[in-house]
């Protein structure tokens, strides 16, 4: 069947939105349990469970195709751990707007040192994205520390996941990149685990553990993982970048609406900045392909 690019990016959307559904559950999970443990047995099931599903695709992974998956795996998972170093030091508020810079360090990537050429829409659509991650994250507040050098380290490997994601599924087997991608990320986690915990196990498998792990290892990792680097291919590294903005939006919508969270007209302001980055990208491409 043929993707066209708007049917990719509506997936990718969906993607984005999974994560930023998901992360009240996680919130939620992580009072209960260490980070990593959560991790572990996050990325761990979803790795189990991609095995399965693709157990008759085992006999084509070669070297080539696990190298890629583990490269993936570790910019993935240092971008988790650095992001999780930065919120031990600094507001979370700053973490996630820093973390979202990565919307205009990939079209920068891309350009100064894959020597891509990026439409001007989308260079535009993407500062008025993070103008929008600005004010919905921090309210127009920031400051500078560790914590947040920390977490702009997290924002150049998440660039770079999402550089390499679009070249490596036009190569490999999409499904074993995807599995062993979480394989990978299950073992960084399991080792960050034990040595900071000494033990992968819960105190308790509580209900709010027990919900935010289906969840995540479901829609968050299995379907999201899979839907970034199926689609990818159909689209451009820049535009999917911006797609995924709407992560940090549907979790503040998600948390307004479910968890009772408190938005001001500022964020609300940033919310809708983010949308029209979007659209603006989206329909500036749509005229210079016509």
């Amino acid at each position: 069947m043929r993707i066209k690019s708007y049917q990719a990016e509506m997936l990718l959307l969906l993607a984005a939105i999974s994560w930023g559904m998901t992360f009240i559950l996680v919130q939620d999970a992580i009072r209960d349990v260490p980070v990593y443990t959560f991790l572990a047995w996050r990325f761990g099931l979803a790795f189990l469970l991609m095995l399965l599903i693709h157990v008759r695709r085992l006999p084509q992974l070669d070297r080539s195709t696990l190298i890629a998956a583990m490269v993936l795996g570790g910019l993935n998972f240092g971008a988790y751990a650095f992001q999780t170093f930065g919120l031990t030091l600094t507001l979370s508020s700053s973490v996630a707007f820093i973390t979202g810079l990565f919307v205009v360090l990939v079209p920068l990537i891309a350009f100064f040192i894959f020597g891509q050429r990026i439409a001007r829409s989308v260079w535009i659509g993407s500062i008025v994205a993070v103008i929008g991650l600005w004010l919905l994250a921090t309210q127009g507040a920031l400051r500078a520390g560790w914590g947040e050098a920390y977490t702009f380290v997290c924002a150049i490997l998440f660039a770079l996941h999402v550089l390499y994601t679009d070249r490596f599924s036009r190569r490999y087997d999409v499904p074993l990149l995807v599995a062993f991608q979480f394989g990978t990320m299950g073992l960084g986690s399991i080792l960050f685990g034990l040595s900071t915990n000494h033990t992968l196990m819960p105190s308790a498998f509580s209900p709010s553990f027990v919900v935010g792990l289906v969840a995540t290892v479901i829609f968050a990792t299995i379907f999201a993982f899979w839907v970034q680097t199926s689609m990818q291919r159909y689209t451009t590294p820049s535009r999917t970048a911006l797609i995924f903005t709407m992560e940090p939006l549907s979790a503040a919508i998600f948390g307004y609406v479910y968890g009772g969270e408190v938005l001001g007209m500022m964020q609300w302001v940033g919310g809708g900045l983010i949308i029209a980055g979007m659209l603006f990208a989206e329909l500036g491409s749509a005229s210079d392909d016509s």
